[in-house]
Order: structure tokens, then sequence, then C-alpha cells
């Protein structure tokens, strides 16, 4: 029997994957399945004319599953905020497709929730117990990310850009609707900004990743830690001088150029 404690909302920002994504969302439901909680997972096609990627996505029956997406690619960021939007768990998870991480971690960020009382748990590939397998230029990523995160922006944590987080509802409701980045650093700025506004209850957990070394759809190397340098400037601009993220200028709504609508991005 679940226990109704807690609700689980994982979404799966999803980006040409469509050799990947039925296997990849069975995966999930398989383990979600086994944990003590009920669960949502919200698919986001992060451009359904790219590929197939929606169609095979929509091949899977699940009552606990949804499939949504927009015409074209706006980058992770905008697809996890989007997918955000539409959650009703007071846990919102997301977890990157590609079979890279594996969804195993879901159990392990959700008991490192309730052991630390936390309000944000980052999966870490480089937490002491992670098994991973990954080349070099996503180390450099990944110790420049951390470099980034902890001397320019004060986020207290060895790993921001490995594709597995955990966040209490109450920190998405005040953080969300702040947020301006749609691409890679969107981590970057979702970490600063709640660690800025007061939730600095921010924990690592291990994961198990094996980076699938064929794949095109990654961004790797010294042009992602560039990326991510200018965009964190950004965020630290606006964080720290224009104090953009403060409560007087809380954002709720925005134009969705795919829908043709405004959509609410403050749950």
């Amino acid at each position: 029997m679940k226990n109704n404690t807690h609700f689980l909302s994982i979404i799966v920002p999803v980006y040409k994957q469509e050799k990947t994504i039925q296997k990849d969302l069975e995966n999930i439901i398989c383990v979600l399945d086994q944990i003590r909680y009920d669960y949502e997972i919200i698919a986001v096609i992060d451009g359904v004319k790219i590929d197939n990627s929606y169609q095979n996505a929509k091949k899977i029956k699940s009552k606990n599953l949804k499939v949504f997406g927009y015409k074209f690619n706006h980058g992770k960021g905008y697809a996890v905020r989007y997918g955000m939007a539409k959650t009703k768990g007071d846990y919102v998870a997301f977890i990157d497709a590609g079979m890279e991480i594996d969804p195993n971690g879901i159990s392990m960020i959700l008991e490192h929730m309730e052991w630390y009382n936390a309000d944000i748990i980052v999966g870490s590939k480089r937490h002491p117990a992670s098994q991973v397998n990954y080349p070099l230029d996503r180390k450099i990523v990944s110790f420049g990310g951390h470099l980034i995160a902890k001397y320019l922006l004060g986020i207290n944590v060895y790993d921001t850009q490995a594709g597995l987080k955990i966040f209490r509802r109450q920190v998405l409701i005040k953080v969300l609707p702040r947020l301006l980045i749609r691409t890679y650093a969107f981590d970057l700025e979702i970490l600063s900004v709640s660690n800025y506004l007061g939730f600095q209850k921010i924990y690592e957990s291990p994961i198990k990743l094996n980076y699938a070394f064929e794949s095109l759809t990654h961004a790797t190397g010294l042009k992602v830690i560039y990326q991510c340098l200018i965009d964190a400037l950004a965020v630290f601009y606006r964080l720290k001088l224009l104090h953009y993220y403060d409560d007087n200028n809380k954002r709720k709504w925005v134009y969705d150029p795919d829908l043709d609508m405004r959509i609410n991005t403050g749950l």
C-alpha cells in the first residue's frame, strides 16, 4: 500500500530521444512503482517537430504518465520549467532522458529528502558513493560548473549539472517564476536563486551514471563551460547588482510562442 504522506511529480525533459524514450520511461515507471509514494511522470518533448520522440512516448499506456510537447526546441531549462508548471506533487523532481542516469537514483534522492529534511537534493557525480563513467570533457564541464557555482554564486555543492534533482514544492512556488535561463545553466540559476531566497538546505546524493559516448544530443567541452560562465555572470549580475530575483520583481506569467498563449510558470 502506498503512503499518502507525499506525492512525487517527476519531469522528464526530452530532446532527440526517439530511439530510447520508450525504454527510458518504462524504466522510470518500473522504479516509481516500487516507491512508497504515489507519483506522476510528466514528459516534456522539447521540439515535437524534430523527431518521433513525442509519438513514441505517447505509445506508453500508464495512468501515471502525461506527455506534453511544443513545436520547436527551446532548451532543457525551458522544458523543465514548462513541466514543473504542470505538476501537483509536494515533491517535484526531474531526471534527464537518454538512459545515462540510472533511474534507481530517484529512490535515493527521495530518501535523502527525508533524512536531511532538505529543501533540495542534487544528484551528484562527485559524491563518494556515486558510480560514474564519463569522459574527460564532461569532467571538465562538471569541475568548471563547480567552480562557477561555489566562487561566483555561493552554492556549496560539488556537482550542479547532473540531470537528477528534487525540490520541495514550496521552493518552486517562490523560485520558479523568477527564472530566465532556458539552457544548461538553468541548474545554476535555480540553485543560486533558491539559496539566495533562504532555501539553503541543499544536499547531494549519489547517482549511477554511464555516459552514452555516441550521443550527439549533449553539450560538452569548453564551449559549454564558456556559455555557462556567461550565463552565471548574468545570474550574478541579476542576483547581486540588479536584485532582479527579489520579491518585488517576481514574475508569474510568460508568453509561450508555440502555444500562442501565456502560461503560468509559478505553479
